[in-house]
């Protein structure tokens, strides 16, 4: 009766074994078109109500099992040094040192930590956000658009600037705390 218990969690734990090697063998990593994405941001200021503005996408990877639109892994890249809110002076005290300081810190990063299903067609993404060299866990709302071979991605988050150390500045008490930020993506195909 040992002998045919082992045997039986040897066989268990084979095929688990198997059934991870299939579904590495099934993932596929895309890579995201920077050309047909963007990410957007949002944010309060006393005098102008809101202020808009778009960080251009340099790279990022998604990670699809089979069948699925749904990632299982998101990697992205941002270019804080080329941030455009439509004016130039507000530009460059945002890549400034009271801000992103792009001098030190020329990139923002992502990378998810947890991505869970909410619907058919809708997913939450956990991940950890690097801005201005701090990183802090960020929570994205995620939308599907698209077919399975061209999906498209919506996502939307709110973000505390204060968290990734930028605020003292002179104007800070003039402008909000949190952004609310937007992201679109579209894979290579």
């Amino acid at each position: 009766m040992r002998r045919l218990h082992a045997c039986a969690v040897a066989l268990g734990a084979s095929l688990a074994l198997l059934g991870q090697v299939a579904f590495a063998d099934t993932a596929v990593q895309r890579a995201i078109d920077p050309a047909r994405s963007k990410a957007t941001f949002r944010i309060q200021h006393i005098f102008v109500s809101r202020v808009t503005g778009a960080v251009p996408i340099l790279s990022g990877t998604v990670v699809l099992s089979a069948g699925s639109s749904i990632p299982v892994e998101v990697s992205a890249v941002l270019d804080a040094a080329h941030v455009d809110s439509g004016n130039k002076d507000r530009d460059g005290a945002l890549t400034g040192p009271d801000y992103f300081d792009t001098a030190k810190f020329p990139a923002w990063t992502f990378a998810s930590t947890k991505i869970a299903a909410t619907g058919p067609a809708a997913f939450g993404m956990d991940g950890l956000l690097t801005i201005h060299g701090v990183a802090q866990p960020q929570h994205l709302e995620v939308t599907l658009g698209g077919d399975a071979a061209h999906p498209t991605y919506h996502a939307t988050g709110r973000i505390d600037r204060h968290a990734f150390g930028m605020q003292g500045a002179r104007l800070d008490p003039v402008i909000g705390k949190d952004a609310d930020i937007t992201l679109d993506i579209a894979l290579r195909p």
